[in-house]
């Protein structure tokens, strides 16, 4: 288990900011920056409104900033935050398999919101997981169905395989699958779950097939699932001056807080909510 004063969820300006800034307040810093992500930035080609560098790629950008937020002394490891939990004065994090203990959060995941399932978030804790490391001893020797949407979920069904009776893989978006599995994949694609009879129902356009539970990876993390009770507005996360959440020591910036969806208002929010978990750690 990993420790850190501060954990910073996301890959983006907002992210690098706040680092550099957590850094410079003499906090140990970890970033959780997904190797998944694939923001718009990564694909600008040209970006001419943010001052100091003219003409420069997202690409680029992101790699100065990151560049400069490791030389300062952050972590950065390559997962993806999948749930957060508060424990006393502490917040558990799981990401990828590997669990960061941290005093303080900041949220800096961008915009974008995984499209949920009809049926899902229902579902979860009764019968659909999204951790096969976390969840997949309570379905030992039964029939479990794995949905993915990126190829971290190969490596997620070839642990589930190892325990459980039958593992039937779904793919929701194409990505790369092993030659052979110790899964069967299924051809249809997912499009609602269903509990019925104990059982959870997956949906095709061709068929409904019944499993003790269901198993769901994708590149992103909805807020509303990463952090229970965590307050939203529509697709955002509302925020005080102080980049402060609806729960303690728990921050959001960039993107994930609202228009505009600038560098520049990344980056300050990035600045003031590291300056705001800096005060509040003292």
């Amino acid at each position: 288990m990993a420790h850190c004063d501060l954990l910073i969820i996301g890959s983006g300006p907002a992210a690098w900011s706040c680092a550099l800034t957590a850094r410079q307040r003499d906090l140990s810093v970890t970033v959780a920056a997904a190797e998944s992500a694939t923001g718009w930035l990564q694909k600008a080609e040209r970006i001419d409104n943010y001052p100091g560098m003219p003409a420069v790629s997202g690409k680029e950008l992101l790699r100065v900033f990151r560049q400069q937020a490791e030389d300062a002394g952050t972590q950065v490891i390559g997962s993806l935050a999948r749930q957060i939990q508060p424990l006393g004065d502490i917040y558990m994090t799981l990401c990828g398999n590997d669990i960061i203990e941290s005093r303080a959060v900041v949220l800096a995941m961008g915009a974008a919101r995984p499209k949920l399932l009809p049926g899902e978030e229902g579902l979860i804790g009764q019968g659909v997981s999204w951790c096969g490391t976390c969840d997949g001893m309570f379905y030992r020797g039964k029939d479990v169905a794995v949905l993915s949407a990126w190829h971290g979920g190969v490596e997620e069904g070839e642990f589930l395989s190892r325990l459980c009776a039958k593992v039937d893989y779904y793919s929701m978006a194409s990505h790369d699958l092993p030659e052979n599995p110790p899964f069967t994949l299924h051809a249809g694609k997912p499009g609602e779950l269903i509990r019925q009879d104990g059982k959870i129902l997956v949906k095709t356009e061709a068929s409904a097939d019944a499993y003790d539970g269901v198993f769901i990876f994708r590149p992103a993390v909805s807020p509303a699932t990463l952090l229970p009770g965590l307050a939203l507005e529509g697709a955002f996360i509302p925020v005080d001056r102080r980049m402060a959440t609806n729960l303690p020591r728990v921050y959001a910036a960039g993107d994930c807080t609202g228009q505009p969806l600038q560098i520049a208002k990344a980056v300050g929010e990035g600045n003031i909510a590291a300056i705001s978990a800096a005060e509040d750690l003292r």
